[in-house]
């Protein structure tokens, strides 16, 4: 027998060791199940998906054609942030709506799909157990095409790149939706001030245009919207912040210290 066939037994004997263990597959079931009621609910919906995507995307072009983006159709909804934002959704949008669509609904799951990868490989079931509990506002962001998802993950920026991209991508979600500025305390400190000038240069902007801004605040009070699952995504923020902490060395939290113990 040779070495490489040996190494191919060991490895796949680790493997099915490690899938007998109770927490592996209790993860696995976790986001077989958020997986499979995703998918259910995305097929259910089919051609009557991308609502909130079809926004951006409209309202840019009727924008560049000389028309109100603030005032669509009967048949679609208003677009609800600053009139600065257009120039975010310009590249995306010069896209025909089918192409735009299917890249928009890509992304956001690739790259959920990456930090979901990452979470597993530090803490399996707390990672499963999350995605599995944020199934069904996954699904509604998924099916909607809303920048939640995208939001959320512009937190974890922090964790990968330099300050000031961390600060600039908080200070974007911020400016855009207001509810991630409180999202700032799962940001790098070193992030902060990056972020927090960004934010106030945001601001400034939305100033700049502030009838504009009126009629956005009228848009986001007034216009009827259903109960906001899709808000809980932005929960996902926090996991690199939680997911890096030393857990162990604080003497307030003798559970979870027993938790991470037993996660290792």
């Amino acid at each position: 027998m040779t070495a490489s066939t040996t190494g191919a037994f060991s490895l796949a004997g680790g493997l099915s060791q490690r899938l007998r263990q109770p927490r592996v597959l209790l993860s696995i079931a976790l986001l077989a199940l958020a997986g499979g009621v995703i998918l259910a609910f995305l097929y259910a919906r089919g051609e009557l998906a991308g609502a909130d995507a079809r926004v951006y995307w409209a309202s840019v072009r009727l924008w560049l054609a000389g028309a109100d983006p603030f005032t669509p159709p009967v048949a679609t909804m208003p677009y609800a942030y600053s009139s600065w934002s257009l120039y975010l959704f310009l590249p995306w949008a010069l896209l025909p709506w089918d192409f735009a669509w299917f890249a928009w609904r890509a992304a956001n799951v690739a790259l959920f799909a990456a930090s979901v990868g990452w979470a597993y490989g530090r803490h399996p079931l707390a990672t499963a157990a999350l995605v599995a509990a944020l199934g069904v506002s996954l699904a509604a962001n998924l099916d909607t095409g809303n920048i939640n998802i995208l939001l959320a993950l512009a937190i974890w920026v922090g964790w990968f790149a330099g300050p000031r991209l961390a600060g600039a991508a908080w200070a974007l979600g911020a400016a855009l939706k207001w509810l991630p500025v409180v999202l700032l305390v799962f940001v790098p400190r070193r992030a902060w001030p990056a972020g927090l000038a960004t934010l106030g240069l945001l601001l400034l902007l939305t100033l700049a245009t502030w009838p504009d801004t009126l009629r956005q605040l009228g848009i986001v009070t007034d216009y009827p919207r259903p109960l906001r699952i899709d808000y809980l995504v932005l929960a996902w923020a926090a996991v690199p912040w939680l997911w890096t902490r030393d857990w162990s060395s604080s003497r307030a939290w003798p559970v979870l210290r027993g938790w991470q113990r037993g996660h290792q």
